[in-house]
C-alpha cells in the first residue's frame, strides 16, 4: 500500500498494550493527554496472559495442595486430596479474562482509544498500523513504546512448546510432567522447580551460574529447602543438545570437567537471553539508539533519542519485571505531560514465588563489600518466630545489611511466608535512607511475622531477643 497525506491526527501514541503500555496510557490520560493505545494481539501483554499471572497461579495453587498434606498437624482431617491441572489451566484462563477485561474497562473509563493491529514507525512522527486488510496511519505529537520482548532461540535446541519449553509456554501445559528438567537459575526457574515438585512430578534443576541476584545466605537457604522438597539440583552444568526421542526428552550436559551427562525426562526448560521487540518496528528509519540485543537505549525520563518518543518496560532491557516497566510507564507519561519525572532503578524489588517465597532488594552482603562499605549485617530465622510457629511456616530467614559507620540499611533480603509483603517495609526504608534505628523504634504487632524483620534488624547491634546470643559482644549505645 502506498502511503498518502492521509494520516489521523493524534496527541499520544502508544505502542504495546502490557503493564508498561496500558499504564503509560492511563497515568498520560490522568494527565489530561488524548492518548491512543495500539496492541496487536490481547491487552495486558506477556505479563497477564503468558508470564506473572500464569505462573503465579501455578504457584499459589501448587502451594496451596502442598500445605493439605500438613493440615492433620492442627487437627483437620481431610480425605486424599487430587489435583486436576486442566482444571486449574481453566481456572488460570478465566482469571487472565478478568483481568483483560478489568484493563479494557480502565481504558474506556479514561476515555483511551483503543486500536488493534501492528505498528510500525514510518517516520519519527507517523505511525502505520496494520490489521488485515486494513492499514491505517496516525501522526502524533508524543510517542511510546512498551513493545516487549521475547527469547532468543537456545544455542542447544529451539522450542516445540510441547515437550521443549521457554518462558511462553512454560505454564500452558495441559497434562503435569513426569520428570521436568529445568535449565536456569532466574526467578522463573527457581519458581517453576517448586511449583511443579509440589504437584508430585520429578524435578531436575541444573545451571551454568549460582542463582541470579541473591545474597549468599537466602541461596544457602534455598538450597537447603530445594533438598527438603527433593529438588534435584546439579551446579556447573552447560546445555549443549536436546532433542526429542520417540516421546522421551533427552539433554545433555558438559560439566566444568568437560565430561558429558546425559538426562532423560519428559520435558525440559530452557532459560534464554531476551532481545528486544524493536526488529519490525521500523526504528532503522529514524536512526533511534539501540543496542546489539534490540533494547532501546533510554534516559532517566525514558526519552529515546529520538525526540518526541519514549519507550518503557522490557524493550529497554535490563531486568524484565512488570515492577519496572509500570514504574518508567508513570515516568514516561509524566515526562510527556511536562512535569518533573525520573525513572531510577536504584531498589528494584525481586521477588521469587518460591516455596516459601524470596523477596530482597538493596545490596548484598557481597556487592556492599565490593563497593567499599565496612558492612554489618543481621540474620533471624523465621523458626524463632511465634507466627511462623503457629501456621507451620517455620522455613527461611531475615537477613538486613547495613553501613557500619552511619548505620544505614543498604539491603534486605526475605526467605519465608509473607515475604513478598514484607518487602514494601524494606524497600520504604531504602528508598528513605532509613537507619537501623528507623526499622526498631516503631511498634510491631504480636504475634506477626513482621516481628522477623525487626529481630532481623536488632540482630545487627546483637540485640534480637529470640535469637541465641552470638559470640561477638553486644554493642552498647
Amino acid at each position: 500500500m502506498v502511503v498518502g497525506e492521509l494520516a489521523q491526527e493524534r496527541d499520544v501514541l502508544i505502542i504495546g498494550g502490557g503493564p508498561g503500555g496500558y499504564t503509560a496510557a492511563i497515568r498520560a490520560a490522568q494527565l489530561g493527554r488524548e492518548v491512543t493505545l495500539i496492541e496487536k494481539a490481547e491487552l495486558g501483554g506477556i505479563c497477564l496472559n503468558q508470564g506473572c499471572i500464569p505462573s503465579k497461579v501455578l504457584a499459589h495453587v501448587s502451594s496451596q495442595y502442598r500445605e493439605l498434606s500438613n493440615l492433620d498437624r492442627f487437627g483437620i482431617g481431610i480425605s486424599e486430596p487430587s489435583f486436576d491441572l486442566p482444571q486449574t489451566m481453566e481456572f488460570k484462563r478465566s482469571i487472565t479474562a478478568d483481568l483483560r477485561k478489568g484493563v479494557e474497562a480502565l481504558c474506556r473509563q479514561n476515555k483511551i482509544e483503543l486500536v488493534e493491529g501492528k505498528a510500525s514507525f514510518l517516520s519519527a512522527d507517523r505511525i502505520g498500523v496494520e490489521n488485515g486488510d486494513d492499514f491505517q496511519v496516525f501522526s502524533f505529537r508524543s510517542a511510546v513504546i512498551a513493545a516487549g520482548s521475547s527469547p532468543a532461540r537456545h544455542r542447544a535446541a529451539g522450542p516445540d512448546h510441547a515437550q521443549i519449553l521457554d518462558s511462553r509456554s512454560l505454564y500452558t501445559l495441559e497434562t503435569l510432567p513426569e520428570h521436568l528438567i529445568i535449565y536456569g537459575n532466574d526467578y522463573i526457574a527457581i519458581e517453576a522447580a517448586f511449583s511443579y515438585r509440589s504437584l508430585g512430578c520429578e524435578v531436575t534443576l541444573l545451571h551454568e551460574k549460582e542463582f541470579a541476584g541473591l545474597d549468599a545466605s537466602i541461596e544457602k537457604e534455598l538450597t537447603r529447602v530445594m533438598k527438603k522438597a527433593k529438588i534435584k539440583r546439579l551446579k556447573n552444568r552447560l546445555l549443549v543438545q536436546a532433542e526429542n526421542r520417540n516421546g522421551k526428552l533427552g539433554a545433555a550436559f558438559k560439566s566444568e570437567d568437560g565430561a558429558i551427562q546425559e538426562i532423560e525426562g519428559t520435558h525440559l526448560y530452557m532459560q534464554t537471553e531476551m532481545q528486544g521487540n524493536s526488529k519490525e518496528l521500523g526504528l532503522d528509519r529514524l536512526g533511534m539508539d539501540i543496542d546489539a540485543d534490540g533494547f532501546i537505549k533510554v534516559d532517566h525520563e525514558c526519552r529515546t533519542s529520538v525526540e518526541g518518543i519514549w519507550a518503557v518496560g522490557d524493550i529497554t532491557g535490563g531486568d524484565q519485571l512488570a515492577v519496572k516497566a509500570i514504574t518508567q510507564a508513570k515516568a514516561a507519561a509524566s515526562s510527556i505531560a511536562g512535569l518533573p519525572a525520573e525513572w531510577n532503578a536504584g531498589f528494584m524489588p525481586r521477588v521469587i514465588r518460591s516455596q516459601p517465597p524470596v523477596a530482597c532488594s538493596g545490596m548484598t552482603e557481597e556487592e556492599a563489600k565490593a563497593a567499599g562499605y565496612r558492612v554489618q549485617t543481621g540474620i533471624f530465622p523465621f523458626a524463632g518466630n511465634g507466627f511462623a510457629a503457629i501456621s507451620g511456616q517455620k522455613d527461611g530467614i531475615v537477613k538486613v545489611i547495613a553501613d557500619a559507620d552511619h548505620e544505614v540499611i543498604l539491603g534486605i533480603h526475605l526467605m519465608g511466608s509473607g515475604a513478598s509483603e514484607l518487602i514494601s517495609t524494606g524497600m520504604t526504608a531504602l528508598e528513605m535512607a532509613g537507619r537501623i534505628e528507623d526499622l526498631t523504634f516503631p511498634l510491631y504487632p504480636h504475634p506477626s511475622l513482621n516481628e522477623g524483620l525487626l529481630e532481623a534488624v536488632e540482630d545487627v547491634l546483637g540485640h534480637a531477643i529470640h535469637k541465641a546470643p552470638s559470640k561477638v559482644p553486644v554493642r552498647q549505645n
